[in-house]
């Protein structure tokens, strides 16, 4: 977990609009596991140790469904601290007979599914970092199966209570409508690193040398649109910042760039080429 604290920069929070309040709060409570931090009528934030906040979850009015082929999230994924966590929530799926996707990522083993909204959700662990690949700088991912019986035999005879409490956000993976200006923006103005290029395609970028903090692809399309301020989706996302001077020189680098930087409500926001928001917090 030594990629998700000072003074690496990490994606700390995750902020989604969703269409129906009760119906997201109970799925992500009994499916997922978190602890409910604080609720509203029309909004809620989770928890997985009872103070952390790691999502939030609001009902906008006049909320429209998700809209295809458009910029913003493509998933959220939260980074369980052991194999047997991963382990312990696929036996919990597989008892409430929910559907879920899978992958052996070389440097991790990953779970796919979606909330109620279609907001793509990954729950993964990592692999230990003595085990990743690197070569001229990128270190190697892959898609493959996986390996159920193997992950299943750490497992056994252990119930799921949840998310564990050191949980984290791991990373965030983003739709954004092209490649260029969009590497620039996370690079020279946000500080981080590319690690991976997949093909042209998908960028993976981290701080630290972590396999990613940030995912960015255009499979909705090179030039896809940001989706409509009412629609389901990416409200934003925040990246946690280690000290107000480094945040000073991002915000530097961000205007040099000609980045969109606004205050709201006390809190630096900046918004990516693509339309994803961007909250700095220190």
């Amino acid at each position: 977990m030594n990629f998700h604290r000072e003074p690496i920069t990490f994606v700390g929070q995750v902020n989604l609009k969703i269409q129906n309040i009760d119906r997201s709060i109970s799925f992500y409570k009994e499916v997922i596991g978190f602890k409910v931090l604080e609720q509203t009528a029309k909004s809620a934030t989770f928890s997985a140790d009872g103070k952390t906040a790691l999502l939030s979850i609001e009902q906008p009015d006049n909320v429209v469904p998700k809209q295809g082929r458009t910029t913003g999230l493509y998933h959220f994924a939260l980074l369980l601290p052991k194999r047997t966590d991963l382990a312990k929530i696929v036996q919990h799926f597989r008892e409430i007979g929910l559907q879920f996707g899978s992958s052996d990522h070389l440097v991790s083993e990953a779970l796919y599914l979606s909330d109620p909204d279609g907001n793509g959700i990954e729950i993964y662990v990592d692999r230990g970092p003595s085990e990743w690949n690197w070569s001229n700088g990128e270190v190697e991912m892959t898609v493959d199966p996986l390996n159920f019986l193997d992950l299943l035999s750490v497992g056994k005879q252990q119930s799921w209570k949840g998310l564990p409490d050191e949980t984290v956000m791991g990373h965030i993976h983003l739709h954004v409508s092209e490649l260029k200006k969009t590497e620039e923006f996370y690079t020279k103005g946000l500080g981080f690193e590319v690690v991976n290029r997949f093909g042209s395609q998908a960028l993976f970028i981290s701080d630290g040398k972590y396999h990613h903090h940030i995912g960015l692809n255009t499979w909705n399309g090179v030039g896809a649109p940001a989706p409509s301020l009412s629609s389901v989706g990416l409200e934003s996302f925040t990246l946690l910042i280690s000290s107000e001077e480094k945040r000073s020189k991002m915000i530097t680098r961000l205007r040099e760039i000609g980045a969109t930087i606004t205050e709201e409500d006390g809190l630096v926001v900046v918004t990516d080429p693509s339309g994803n928001r961007i909250r700095l917090e220190v």
